[in-house]
């Protein structure tokens, strides 16, 4: 097992090392390209394309410092009684003013659990940001409780999973051949962050294929006893 464990410790240093180096190669081969050609490129452009990998460095090094913080210690998470659905309901007024897509939250109920806001927060958003993301024109989101369980489930309208690789999306620094295209905005993270959060919190995530055609999230977490 720690063998295992400082293979998977090299393989995620490596595998950031490369996600990083990646968009600061970018920014400087349009430096250098602008330097080189001062008419050929606006400082506008230039401006453009520094911003927009420097935001992509940000939530990488957010998102690596986050799972860090997560392996050293899952029971640092600061759990207090909470309804699940004011979680979800925020996440859809940020999430419908960034997409022109149908949002349907019309069968989200009450959902009440013991957990940490802000995990739960980036996890619900993580899982809507994917689902908007790979939707063709809309994502469907369920939430409700049944036996000791409140079952949070979202839809889209999306290529889907392929088969086989249902629990491989859950890995770090994961891309599916469809998500590889990073002007898509994903950072191989997102949906190891959900894991992680679900696992700290004694619950489940697996994906399913969607009533809507595409891929279905679904989440399991332990009910919290009034």
């Amino acid at each position: 097992r720690l063998e295992e464990g400082q293979l998977r410790q090299r393989r995620f240093v490596s595998d950031a090392s490369h996600e990083l180096r990646s968009p600061v190669a970018s920014i400087r081969q349009h430096s250098e390209v602008a330097l080189a050609h001062p008419g050929h490129a606006s400082a506008e452009e230039l401006a453009r394309v520094v911003l927009d990998e420097d935001l992509r460095m940000q939530r990488l090094v957010e998102d690596l410092l986050l799972l860090a913080r997560m392996d050293e210690d899952r029971a640092d998470a600061r759990k207090v009684m909470l309804d699940l659905d004011d979680v979800v309901f925020e996440e859809v007024v940020r999430v419908r003013g960034l997409t022109k897509k149908s949002i349907d939250a019309s069968r989200v109920s009450a959902g009440r659990v013991l957990g940490d806001r802000k995990q739960l927060t980036r996890l619900t958003g993580n899982i809507l940001d994917n689902a908007v993301r790979h939707a063709r024109t809309s994502v469907s989101i369920v939430l409700t409780e049944e036996d000791h369980e409140v079952i949070f489930q979202v839809d889209d309208d999306g290529s889907g999973i392929p088969p086989g690789d249902e629990d491989r999306i859950f890995e770090r620094f994961v891309r599916l051949h469809e998500a590889r295209d990073r002007d898509t905005g994903g950072s191989g993270l997102g949906l190891a962050i959900v894991a992680e959060v679900v696992g700290a919190h004694g619950g489940t995530a697996r994906v399913l294929k969607s009533r809507l055609g595409g891929a279905r999230f679904e989440i399991r977490l332990p009910r919290a006893s009034d």
